[in-house]
């Protein structure tokens, strides 16, 4: 057989049962309710027994349908007591238990079964822990862990994947007041205060985080509303709805009884804030969305999953979960810190269902987890069977010890008020050199504009008198550099080749002409005719000379004579005189001219 999906809804006189049953023969199935039974019958689905929390009646009011495109019963059923509200109708898992296991006393009674029973019978419940002094055991014994202290040896088990899943070695030998200290220990390692100072001045994205709004803080406003409008509270409408996976997921459950004594109840109680919280801080950093980190957030920042804690009060639950926040996550800020714990109030504020609907989603990161499936086992499923059982009292008065617990940075035991007022001390100084930087540079650009200011001044008056200096300068340095490019050319023309030119004279064919200087003689080949050269050398020879002032003590340098080899030659026309009887002398032009032509007398000429 197959347990069909159901859900139950209610108003102020009828219970409504939606029955999903897609392959079942409409024309067969079997009803069966009295008091608080219900049983259904389908074939091939079969709801053995839903076990409600309020009788229903027989009296002709009832009625039932069915729609065929979606396969759906529908039933409605009087209640016994008009007005009276049916309080856990999402809780399937607990709805389908066996009336026979509520019972208070079992067949096989333990001792501690009694703990069961005195929970329900408690109006107020203590939610600080009695202390017990320490006692130091025996290595031989295993201590207990996972959900109420009930487990023991499972890590024996699963060595290889006790590194992923916890941050406890060997903790079947390890107390809990080791745990603990152990903890502590590994928290103060691992916080770093330059990640911290770091979020908490550069807190742009926190803010941005900070500003989501997970479905539980709509589902609040609207609680709020209604319970200002109305105070009749169970004829509000439901405020958490579950899908039909997390239904899905209830049914499939398996349904047990906790017997658990008032300390384990304490643990289990304070557990479920520790687990709440980390799970809140999942929900806003990532803004509701799953990732690959979210099973290692969870884990990491709940004391209870990662060192499998047993806390003794909210306060210490509180501090917990604010010094891991602070040490390990990627966002590490107290503003974090502080509003998960207001998250998790709305969510206790809620209800179990709230509480539920979060656990299953815990349930379901873990399952999708490897390895940390494992920690279904040992917490969550217990926990998500457990919450629907829990009287909505037992809730109400934890949120309220909740809301009246304070956390503020100083009870972290890290210092954070120190370090934040160390920074800020070093931001102000850091202001205070770089204002100051600011003004002396600003003082410097001012003096060197001044400075710039005078200089231009006196540079513009300094350079009328350099200018007028300059071009004395200039035209005395012309006359040197003329009379100097003189002796220069003169001392090129005392060294300069001779060309002799008789054999062009003769009027020969030849084409060769030697020079030399007058004791050597090189024979200078040419395919020019030799008048036609002599006219070229003559023109630019004429054309190289300019007349000018003979310069004093020159009247014979530069002249050349063949009266040194003994043959007397005509002082060349380099000098001329003018009427006044002054000679004139022919300066070289600056272009060069290498050749000195002399002419032998003849007496042909």
């Amino acid at each position: 057989m197959i347990t069909p999906a159901f859900e139950l809804t209610q108003d102020p006189d009828f219970l409504t049962i939606k029955i999903r049953v897609p392959y079942a023969k409409a024309s067969e199935f079997d009803i069966y309710f009295e008091g608080e039974d219900f049983k259904f019958y389908a074939k091939p689905y079969f709801l053995r027994q839903l076990t409600l929390p309020g009788r229903i009646v027989e009296d002709g009011r009832e009625k039932a349908s069915y729609n065929t495109d979606e396969g759906t019963f529908t039933i409605q059923l009087p209640k016994e007591v008009p007005g009276q509200y049916f309080e856990g109708l999402d809780m399937l898992t607990s709805l389908l238990a066996p009336k026979k296991s509520r019972s208070a006393k079992p067949l096989v009674e333990e001792i501690a079964a009694s703990a069961e029973l005195s929970e329900e019978n408690e109006e107020e419940f203590d939610w600080e822990v009695e202390q017990i002094p320490y006692e130091e055991s025996t290595p031989a014994l295993q201590h207990p862990y996972g959900f109420g202290n009930l487990r023991s040896g499972v890590f024996q088990r699963l060595q290889d994947e006790l590194s992923d899943v916890i941050d406890i070695k060997n903790p079947d030998q390890t107390p809990a007041e080791e745990r603990r200290r152990k903890r502590l220990a590994a928290e103060a390692a691992k916080f770093e205060p330059d990640h911290y100072l770091a979020d908490f001045f550069e807190d742009e994205a926190i803010k941005h985080l900070l500003k989501y709004k997970p479905w539980w803080i709509d589902a609040h406003k609207k609680m709020t509303a209604l319970q200002g409008e109305s105070h009749q509270e169970h004829d509000s409408p439901p405020f958490v709805v579950f899908s039909e996976e997390e239904r899905e997921q209830m049914r499939k459950f398996t349904n047990k009884s906790y017997l658990l004594d008032k300390r384990s109840r304490h643990h289990v109680y304070l557990g479920l804030i520790d687990i709440l919280l980390a799970y809140s801080y999942e929900i806003c950093v990532n803004e509701g969305d799953k990732n690959v980190e979210s099973s290692w957030n969870i884990r990491k920042l709940s004391a209870t999953l990662c060192w499998l804690e047993s806390f003794s009060s909210i306060h210490d639950v509180l501090i917990s979960f604010g010094r891991r926040v602070l040490c390990y996550p990627l966002y590490r800020h107290f503003g974090l810190v502080t509003r998960a714990f207001n998250d998790t109030v709305m969510i206790l504020q809620l209800g179990k269902a709230a509480v539920l609907k979060c656990l299953l989603d815990i349930h379901k990161i873990f399952r999708e987890s490897d390895p940390a499936y494992i920690l279904n086992d040992l917490f969550i499923t217990d926990y998500c069977i457990w919450i629907q059982k829990v009287k909505s009292k037992k809730l109400a008065a934890l949120c309220e010890s909740l809301q009246k617990t304070t956390l503020s940075k100083s009870h972290m035991g890290l210092e954070l008020e120190e370090l934040e007022a160390a920074a800020v001390l070093v931001q102000e100084e850091e202001k205070a050199l770089k204002a100051a930087g600011t003004v002396s540079k600003q003082q410097l650009l001012c003096s060197e504009s001044e400075t710039s200011d005078s200089e231009e001044s006196s540079s513009t008056s300094s350079s009328e008198t350099e200018g007028s200096d300059s071009d004395e300068q200039e035209s005395s340095t012309s006359k040197d550099g003329e009379i100097n490019s003189f002796q220069g050319m003169l001392q090129e023309e005392r060294t300069a080749p001779l060309i002799d030119c008789n054999g062009l004279r003769q009027g020969t064919n030849t084409s060769a002409m030697e020079v030399g200087d007058g004791k050597s003689k090189v024979s200078l080949q040419s395919t020019t005719p030799p008048g036609k050269l002599i006219e070229e050398l003559e023109m630019q020879i004429h054309s190289a000379m300019r007349l000018s002032e003979q310069p004093e003590g020159l009247a014979t340098a530069g002249c050349i004579s063949q009266e040194q080899e003994g043959n007397p030659v005509p002082e060349p026309d380099r000098f001329s005189e003018d009427a006044a009887g002054k000679g004139n002398f022919l300066e070289v032009s600056p272009k060069p001219n290498p050749f000195l032509f002399l002419c032998s007398t003849n007496e042909d000429e």
